[in-house]
C-alpha cells in the first residue's frame, strides 16, 4: 500500500478506457469496515474503482480481545499496511467529523500522530465492527465467505481542505461502518469514574488502573451480558488477589440453557467472583458503585452495559431509528439514501423473525460480506446475491482456561446444547483467530474475479442558485 499523498489523487481522472473511477469511501476499519473494503477490492477492477478506507489508526484492533488487553496480555499487532498490501485499498488516516449524504461528501481531519502499539491497536474513535464478544453468526446459502478511539496516508481521491484543517472527501458510494462506543445510559458518574473496554484506549486505561491496584482491592464489573462475563472472569483469573464483583441487572446467565447457566455459575464460583443478581447500578463514584441495596466498594469500576451507535449518523438526513442506527434493507443499503450502505453496529438490519441483529462481531462480519457483494453486483451489472443472516452460537471466554459455547436458534434463542470447559475455551480461541484471519482474507481465500464496472459515477449534486431580489 502506498503512503503519502502522491498516489490516489486522480480518482475522477479519465483512464485509458475513457471513464472516471467510481469512488467508494468506507468509514471505519473495524471487523465490518475492513472486511468490506478488502472484499470490494477483490471483486472490482482497480482501474474502475477507487476504494478509500478512512480510519483513525494504522492497525486493526481485535475488539473481541479487549478484556485480554486490559489484564496485561500482549496482542499481536496487525498493521493495515500489511493487510491491504497489493489490494489497491487506500488507507486514509483521519477522523470523521461529519457526513453530508445529500452532497455526498465526508468531512475528515488528519488523525493525531501516534501510530500502533505492540500491545494492540485501535480502529479509531467508534470505528468498530462489533462488540467485544465473538459469536457464531453465519450466512446460510449462497455465500462464499465467513474498536475506541497517526501518520499520513493516501486520500484515495482529491478533496478540498479548508483553513480549519477539515477536508471534504467526495464519494459515489459510501460504506458507513463507524460502529459503536460504550453506553453509560446517562448513569451519574459512569462517564467520569467507570472504565470501558469498548476499544483499545479504554482497555489500556483499565490496564494501567488494574496494574496499580494492590492485593485485596475491590473491582466491580457492571453488566451481566457477554462482555461483562468475559471481563469479570478474565480479571479474576489474571488477578486472583483482587476482590471481583459482578453486578447483573437480571439473573446470572438468564438467557442461557440450563446446562450453560450451571457451568457459568460453577466457573464464577471457582474464580471467587461475587455476583449480585437483579441489581441495577444507579451511580458510580471514585471508590464505589451505588445500588438500591447500598454501595459496592470499587477501586475500579468496569462498565459493560451495552453499546451506543456512533452519533454522526443521527446528525445526517439518513433514516435512523431512535438509537441512531441506520435502517437498511437486506443488502445493507440505506432505506433513505441508495448510495449509502451501513454495516456492523452502525446498521439496523433485520434477522430471522424480523428481529434486529444485535451489535456484535458475529453480526458485523456477514453484514460486511453482504454489503460488499451487493455493491460489486450493482456496479458490475450482475445479480446481487442475498442470503439470510442467522445465528449459530454464542462464544464466551471465561478466562484463558474455561469457556462456554451456547448453541442458539437462527434468531439467537438458546438451544438445550452447550459446549463447556477447556474444549469450549479452545473453540472460542479458534473463533477469535478465525475472525482476525477473515479480515485479512475477506473472501476466505476463495479465488475471485475482478469484474469491470458498468455503472458510471453519478454527477455531484450542485446547490440551487440563490434567489436574487431587484
Amino acid at each position: 500500500m502506498q503512503h503519502g499523498n502522491a498516489q490516489g489523487q486522480g480518482h475522477v481522472q479519465e483512464h485509458g478506457h475513457g471513464r472516471a473511477q467510481h469512488r467508494v469511501v468506507v468509514l471505519g476499519a473495524g471487523y465490518a469496515g475492513a472486511i468490506a473494503a478488502g472484499r470490494l477490492a477483490r471483486r472490482l477492477r482497480r482501474e474502475d474503482v477507487a476504494i478509500t478506507l478512512v480510519n483513525a489508526e494504522p492497525d486493526f484492533v481485535e475488539r473481541v480481545r479487549m478484556h485480554q488487553l486490559a489484564v496485561g496480555q500482549e496482542l499481536r499487532p496487525r498493521p493495515f499496511s500489511e493487510m491491504f498490501a497489493g489490494t489497491g485499498v487506500r488507507l486514509r488516516l483521519a477522523r470523521v467529523t461529519a457526513v453530508d449524504v445529500d452532497g455526498r461528501t465526508v468531512s475528515i481531519t488528519e488523525a493525531e500522530p501516534g501510530g500502533s502499539s505492540a500491545s494492540g491497536a485501535s480502529n479509531g474513535l467508534g470505528n468498530s465492527g462489533g462488540s467485544s464478544t465473538s459469536e457464531g453468526l453465519g450466512v446460510s446459502g449462497g455465500s462464499d465467505g465467513l474498536g475506541s478511539s497517526s501518520g499520513p496516508g493516501d486520500s484515495g481521491g482529491s478533496g478540498s481542505s479548508g483553513s480549519s484543517g477539515v477536508e471534504e472527501l467526495p464519494y459515489d458510494t459510501l460504506v458507513y461502518a463507524l460502529g459503536s462506543t460504550w453506553n453509560t445510559h446517562d448513569v451519574p458518574g459512569a462517564a467520569e469514574h467507570a472504565h470501558d473496554i469498548a476499544g483499545r484506549p479504554g482497555a489500556l486505561r483499565l490496564r494501567a488502573r488494574l496494574a496499580a491496584l494492590g492485593a485485596g482491592q475491590p473491582v466491580v464489573v457492571v453488566g451481566g451480558g457477554l462482555t461483562g462475563l468475559e471481563a469479570a472472569t478474565e480479571i479474576a483469573e489474571a488477578r486472583p488477589d483482587l476482590k471481583v464483583t459482578l453486578a447483573a441487572r437480571g439473573a446470572l446467565g438468564d438467557w442461557l440453557s440450563p446446562k450453560g447457566a450451571r457451568h457459568l455459575r460453577k466457573v464464577m464460583a471457582g474464580l471467587g467472583i461475587t455476583v449480585h443478581e437483579n441489581t441495577t447500578v444507579t451511580g458510580v463514584g471514585a471508590d464505589h458503585a451505588t445500588t438500591a441495596a447500598g454501595d459496592l466498594p470499587a477501586s475500579a469500576t468496569i462498565w459493560t452495559t451495552g453499546f451506543a451507535a456512533h452519533p454522526i449518523a443521527r446528525a445526517t438526513t439518513l433514516r435512523t431509528d431512535a438509537t441512531g442506527r441506520i435502517e437498511v434493507d437486506g443488502t445493507m443499503r440505506s432505506l433513505s439514501h441508495p448510495d449509502v450502505y451501513a454495516i456492523g453496529d452502525a446498521a439496523l438490519a433485520q434477522g430471522p423473525g424480523d428481529k434486529p441483529l444485535r451489535m456484535s462481531c458475529a453480526s458485523g462480519v456477514p453484514m460486511a460480506w453482504q454489503a460488499a457483494d451487493a455493491i460489486a453486483a450493482r456496479l458490475t451489472g450482475t445479480k446481487s446475491p442475498t442470503a439470510p443472516l442467522r445465528y449459530f452460537n454464542q462464544c464466551i471466554s471465561l478466562g484463558r482456561k474455561e469457556g462456554l459455547i451456547q448453541y442458539v436458534t437462527a434468531d439467537d434463542r438458546a438451544r438445550t446444547a452447550a459446549l463447556t470447559g477447556r474444549l469450549a475455551a479452545f473453540y472460542k480461541e479458534l473463533v477469535c483467530k478465525g475472525a482476525a484471519w477473515g479480515v485479512a482474507n475477506p473472501t476466505l481465500a476463495v479465488p475471485t474475479r475482478r469484474r469491470p464496472t458498468v455503472v458510471q459515477p453519478a454527477p455531484v449534486p450542485t446547490p440551487a442558485p440563490e434567489a436574487t431580489t431587484a
